[in-house]
């Protein structure tokens, strides 16, 4: 329990958003053609990594081994992706791992992201493909990165290599994930002064714009967007990563929502220190963040390409908050979003298995528990949440009259006005978290 949450007791006792609610609206089910989805990364996932800025960053950080051996276990992944119900399977094309030097490409490696696609596809699900998960090749890296012009250029190259591949194959097409966390990543990972900062932001901002011009010439019909990780108190900062100049540039808005903030929970300060584990998830918080978002624009449908909750190497939490919880209350929120009009069409979790979180193996993400330090054999074992995200598909949302785990936050940053003197639109029945 934090110092804030006691400062402000006696505040959120006598505030309109303590009293008892009348009943909201009923809850609107999940529309027939919604995107259900799981979302990885090549390099967290896959193992057997080619030389690449991640790898020469992890020589620093815990040991990367083989990640979850995705690479070789992808055709069992992706039959486990299926078995919730899943109808999108996003991963990242790994550019260090298609072309390892400069205008040489591994032909097996576009072998196995051929029959990866194949699979997706045979299984049902449609391919969520992103170009840049922040990893690029060695010699890229070599050249200066993204502070060398020929770094974009080269970018597109490889692209349109890809996007040509796979064309015709009802890919949704992401660009850059989280602009905002690359830059910081990069920052962290090789020391970069303020003039390298901005020009790596508008490089992204250059070639993401080109790439969406490119991407539709080439697959004429394909979605394309960048996915913008909300940031809460901060998330100004990450918008103007990328996002506030490209929103011309965009087929849906692609939100990563994790964590939220409010004057009765500050806990989202450990991600600075990356102790996932140790922030309280707010989950009403994704329901004013979705609502501020289709207000910024209105024409635009909204993806939700990841959420989850992180566990310290997968024990439980303290508070006995499980992933189960964690997936109906966020989705019950997203159901009261699209109840009140927002266009939500997709949600993805994050991840669909444990795997490297950029330095550790320690915050786990995952439907699927990996223990890759503990578990040679790197079994895939079912959490709790395989099957209530398995429910929820199969009947289009949470169970009539749920109530949610978590309580609504008082006095929340994702909407001050409306959280501090309104009233949070959920049932009034007692609520099991602790806070």
């Amino acid at each position: 329990m934090s110092a804030t949450l006691t400062a402000t007791a006696v505040l959120a006792a006598t505030s309109p958003a303590a009293g008892a609610a009348p009943p909201p609206p009923a809850v609107a089910k999940f529309p027939a053609g919604f995107m259900w989805g799981v979302s990885t990364s090549g390099f967290q996932a896959e193992g057997s990594f080619p030389d690449s800025n991640w790898t020469r960053y992890a020589e620093k950080k815990d040991p990367y081994n083989d990640s979850v051996d995705f690479r070789n276990r992808y055709p069992g992944d992706v039959k486990l992706a299926r078995g919730l119900g899943a109808n999108v399977f996003r991963t990242s094309l790994e550019w260090a791992r298609i072309e390892p030097r400069r205008g040489v490409r591994d032909e097996r490696e576009l072998a196995y992201y051929d029959d990866l696609v194949r699979r997706i596809k045979a299984a049902g699900m449609r391919p969520m493909l992103t170009l840049d998960h922040w990893v690029y090749p060695g010699w890229v890296a070599d050249q200066g990165a993204w502070d060398d012009p020929r770094t974009s250029s080269d970018w597109l190259r490889h692209a349109r290599f890809m996007v040509e591949r796979y064309r015709g194959q009802g890919v949704i097409w992401i660009t850059f994930n989280e602009a905002s966390q690359y830059i910081f990543n990069e920052t962290v990972s090789r020391p970069m002064n303020p003039a390298q900062l901005f020009t790596m932001r508008d490089a992204l901002i250059r070639t993401h714009r080109a790439a969406y011009d490119m991407i539709h010439e080439v697959d004429p019909g394909a979605p394309v967007s960048s996915n913008v990780a909300y940031g809460s108190i901060v998330n100004g900062l990450f918008d103007a990563a990328l996002f506030n100049e490209v929103t011309d540039k965009i087929d849906f808005i692609g939100i990563d929502y994790y964590y939220g903030a409010s004057l009765e929970n500050i806990s989202a300060v450990h991600a600075l220190t990356g102790e996932f584990w140790k922030i309280d998830p707010e989950p009403d918080g994704l329901y004013y963040v979705l609502k501020n978002y289709q207000r910024r624009l209105p024409h635009l449908p909204v993806y939700i390409v990841e959420n989850g909750m992180a566990t310290d190497d997968g024990k439980a939490r303290p508070d006995g908050y499980g992933r189960a919880d964690h997936l109906r209350d966020h989705l019950y929120w997203v159901q009261r979003a699209i109840a009140d009009g927002v266009k939500v069409i997709g949600y993805n979790h994050w991840s669909l298995t444990d795997n490297y979180e950029w330095g550790s193996y320690r915050p786990r993400f995952g439907l699927y528990r990996v223990d890759v330090l503990g578990d040679p054999s790197l079994e895939r074992k079912p959490t709790e949440g395989v099957a209530a995200y398995r429910s929820v598909i199969a009947n289009r949302g949470v169970p009539s009259g749920y109530v949610p785990v978590r309580r609504p936050a008082w006095c929340s940053v994702e909407d001050p006005v409306a959280t501090c003197f309104g009233r949070t639109p959920t049932p009034p029945a007692p609520y099991r978290a602790l806070y």
